[in-house]
């Protein structure tokens, strides 16, 4: 156990070290920096429509090869081929390792498989590449929530909170958490 509490220590760590670095361009770029600002605004009525286009924008690789690589990953997820997910996804992130939504798609996958190890790896590469991939953090606090570490899931829950502050979900996982965590019942 002291193996995986030293892996997920670092997991912690990386993922507050990636808030103080250097965004890549494509998670720097002034659409994106519009949209989060918006994002940003607690009580907004369009917020779906706010974080639809984040993701639209994240999806973009900048080649209609990865682009077709992502699309192939994210269908067959749905068709629930997840081996199959995670070879397109691999091809992916093989050939377009900056492209962080690769990294946290197939993230999803390996969770998916009940792989957490991987996507846990996965995870801390899509936040090097994009700290402010409010997906992968709460993928994270949902790792965290599986693995019995519920203090971790929340301080991953608050970091996507800080980011996207109008997902009730997530609302609504930080307030449970909080109060598993300080004792009360109801």
């Amino acid at each position: 156990m002291s193996g995986l509490n030293r892996f997920l220590n670092r997991t912690v760590a990386a993922v507050i070290a990636t808030v103080t670095i250097s965004l890549p361009a494509v998670a720097d770029s002034p659409r994106l920096d519009e949209l989060f600002a918006q994002l940003g605004q607690e009580g907004l009525p369009n917020w779906q429509v706010v974080e639809r286009e984040i993701w639209l924008e994240w999806s973009k690789s900048g080649s209609p090869a990865m682009d077709l690589l992502l699309q192939r990953g994210r269908d067959a997820m749905e068709a629930g081929e997840l081996t199959a997910a995670v070879e397109h996804l691999t091809a992916l992130t093989d050939h377009a390792p900056d492209f962080a939504e690769g990294f946290n798609m197939r993230a999803t996958a390996y969770f998916r498989l009940g792989l957490f190890g991987p996507s846990l790896e996965d995870i801390r590469h899509t936040l090097a590449l994009n700290p402010r991939h409010f997906g992968a953090l709460i993928g994270l606090g949902t790792i965290f929530e599986e693995m019995g570490q519920p203090q971790r899931a929340l301080e991953a829950y608050r970091a996507a909170h800080a980011i996207h502050p109008n997902e009730p979900d997530l609302r609504g996982a930080i307030e449970r958490l909080e109060r598993d965590l300080s004792g009360i019942t109801l």
